[in-house]
């Protein structure tokens, strides 16, 4: 049985073994294909039974062109590259990864938060520049610095990563406001479940976590940042497009938005056009909150246990049932 990786070097640049998943057939890896759809991905498919994906996409022509096609899974928890109402009409499941990242996405999105409050790297790199060599006084710094310790987070989305954020957030002295659509027990040992407003209108800061959907994209706009406290700090390490990035930009630049760190854009990679990278107080990473070594291992993992499960007749993690 022959297995194709489209796109493998995000996951493994080359620290992780492709070996276990070459232990189930044939297996031909490529580390890049492409972004868009392209006769590259059909070429590159031909008659492999099994697609292993994480961004390239895989349409309704890939899927009729490709007509040898048996399972996609995809080494991600996200699966809106793959046409999947397609391919279950066609009877072809889609499988994911559901859990891999909730410990290294809450941690980054606390590091986002605390690199806002304190500038580290600003701050260090003005020290390797000889600044505090030749500065006048013991000590200096050119940002306010903030403690957290009193103050409130609101986080929307208090699922797994929601809730191992409030508990560092717990952890730092703050407390915790939370909109879920899905309450729980858990949840409720954590924070204090509250409608978006008064999350809005009592965080000092703000935090993502929640799944994009038609009801939820551009969440954060114009209208919302403006029931917001002055000043307000928000993070974002979930989906970019539960941002009006211009809206917020205007915020930020305007001051109403104290701080924003996002390690998420709505196009990505980022285009250079973006109203963010002209803002004030903006700090952006590359979408590398899930990327630690040991969650990209999680996926491999779990994408290996996918196929075999779905060799075994028995397929798990289907998202297209």
């Amino acid at each position: 049985m022959k297995i194709v990786v489209l796109d493998g070097y995000t996951l493994n640049p080359g620290d992780l073994t492709w070996d276990a998943l070459g232990e189930l057939g044939e297996l031909t890896v490529y580390e890049r294909t492409s972004y868009e759809d392209a006769d590259i991905i059909r070429d590159r498919i031909g008659d492999a039974r099994v697609v292993v994906v994480n961004k390239t996409p895989i349409t309704r022509v890939t899927l009729d062109t490709c007509s040898g096609i048996r399972l996609i899974a995809v080494l991600a928890t996200g699966y809106n590259v793959v046409d999947y109402a397609y391919a279950r009409e066609k009877g072809i499941p889609v499988v994911n990864v559901p859990t891999y990242g909730t410990m290294s996405v809450s941690q980054f999105s606390i590091a986002l938060l605390l690199e806002i409050c304190h500038h580290i790297g600003h701050h260090s790199a003005s020290v390797y520049e000889g600044r505090w060599a030749n500065h006048i006084d013991w000590c200096y710094w050119d940002h306010p610095l903030i403690e957290l310790d009193g103050k409130t987070m609101g986080i929307i989305g208090f699922g797994r990563i929601g809730q191992a954020e409030g508990r560092v957030a717990r952890a730092l002295g703050m407390k915790v406001l939370a909109y879920d659509i899905h309450k729980n027990d858990a949840g409720r040992e954590i924070g204090e479940y509250v409608d978006l407003d008064t999350l809005f209108a009592n965080s000092d800061v703000i935090t993502l976590h929640c799944n994009l959907t038609p009801d939820n994209t551009e969440m954060i706009n114009r209208k919302s940042i403006a029931k917001m406290k002055d000043g307000v700090i928000l993070i974002n390490n979930a989906r970019g497009q539960l941002i009006n990035e211009e809206d917020l930009a205007n915020a930020l630049n305007s001051g109403k938005v104290g701080g924003a760190g996002l390690d998420v854009v709505s196009a990505e990679p980022i285009s250079p056009d973006n109203p963010l990278l002209t803002a004030k107080n903006c700090i952006i990473t590359p979408h590398i909150s899930w990327a630690p070594k040991e969650s990209r291992q999680r996926i491999m993992d779990t994408t290996v246990s996918n196929v075999k499960a779905f060799l075994d007749g028995k397929p798990v993690n289907v998202v297209n049932p």
